[in-house]
């Protein structure tokens, strides 16, 4: 992942530093675009020259596909990367809100008792709200943005007319801000596909183990889409684009890149399609002044061989990915330095 250490350093060389846009957030050093691109053959793009959390990362994404918004899910999976903007907007609808069940109850004076509410499923002082929920955020947009569930769409459409450029997941729904958390910072997939060659199509039966002893050799002749047929053989790669709003470069950053790559696994796999290339694109592409030590850390170190990530299930239909477990996942040969703790900012009044 040199690529990803080559934009820290773009941004200790050429950012800027400039005011958070948000309350209660620390200034950043950015730059105004970035661009990693990651090919899924040359292995998965987890990061080595920092241990990460692959099940914080796998759950998140399946907690999206599933079109949950309520934190408890991952709470209860140890992941609690959204447990401080969960509680930030826990107090604020608390904050300006006139019809609670007593009016002598007050909020949970730490985000400790908050989680214990939300993992305990109390019921919460603040009528038509659960504890932990986040209103309607990344799961909820991409499973019914307006009526309309676009992960199914994404999947119905690659079978039936892949060549579309209208295969988009897009969560940047100005009509429903006022009832987010926070708005997407990665808000918009778009998944494009690419013909294999014949020859391409041979190096995939060669390199799949259940097939390669069972083909015959064609000498000369050219082959046509009937002699593949049979074998189940993928027709295209599936790359996929993916654009960041805001970017948070020593924490976001490596877990966004990790976890699109992986959704497009999924989608490949469902489609019977080959994961081709994955396109990072950020926009404001910042590092937290906080951050800058644990940055030059990282910086210091060697990148090492990408691991490889393998999806256990058989996917045929959007029903067998919400069926996804972690268990269904299992990442071989992850080589790593070790992790680099650093805070996770989400506006929280200190």
């Amino acid at each position: 992942m040199k690529q990803y250490l080559d934009l820290l350093q773009n941004i200790l060389d050429n950012g800027v530093e400039k005011k958070s846009g948000r309350e209660n957030m620390p200034n950043t050093i950015g730059i105004s675009k970035g661009i990693i691109e990651m090919n899924m053959s040359d292995g998965f793009p987890l990061l080595t020259t920092k241990k990460m959390y692959l099940k914080g990362i796998i759950h998140e994404l399946l907690w999206f596909l599933r079109g949950d918004t309520n934190i408890k899910y991952l709470v209860d999976n140890n992941v609690n990367i959204w447990s401080g903007d969960a509680y930030r907007w826990y107090l604020k609808k608390f904050e300006f809100q006139d019809n609670l069940r007593e009016s002598s109850l007050k909020p949970e004076s730490t985000m400790e008792d908050f989680l214990t509410a939300v993992k305990n499923q109390d019921l919460c002082p603040i009528h038509d709200y659960e504890y932990g929920d986040l209103g309607k955020v990344y799961g909820y947009q991409w499973r019914n943005q307006n009526g309309v569930d676009q992960v199914r769409d994404v999947i119905e459409g690659l079978r039936d007319n892949p060549y579309s450029r209208y295969h988009i997941i897009d969560a940047w729904n100005k009509a429903d801000f006022r009832e987010m958390a926070l708005p997407p910072c990665h808000l918009l997939y778009q998944f494009i596909v690419r013909p294999l060659s014949d020859e391409e199509k041979f190096k995939w039966i060669k390199n799949n183990t259940t097939l390669k002893d069972n083909i015959k050799v064609l000498g000369t002749r050219k082959p046509n889409q009937d002699f593949f047929d049979p074998y189940n053989v993928p027709k295209f790669y599936l790359d996929l684009n993916m654009y960041q709003r805001s970017c948070d470069s020593f924490l976001g950053i490596p877990f966004n890149i990790a976890s699109m790559s992986l959704l497009l696994m999924i989608i490949a796999k469902v489609s019977n399609m080959i994961p081709g290339v994955s396109t990072w694109i950020g926009g404001d592409t910042h590092i937290y002044v906080d951050h800058l030590d644990a940055v030059k850390k990282q910086l210091s170190r060697e990148p090492l061989t990408l691991p490889e990530l393998k999806i256990t299930k058989e996917l045929n239909n959007l029903e067998d990915i919400l069926a996804l477990t972690i268990d269904d996942f299992q990442l071989d040969l992850y080589t790593h330095h070790d992790a680099i703790k650093a805070k996770l900012f989400t506006g929280l009044k200190k």
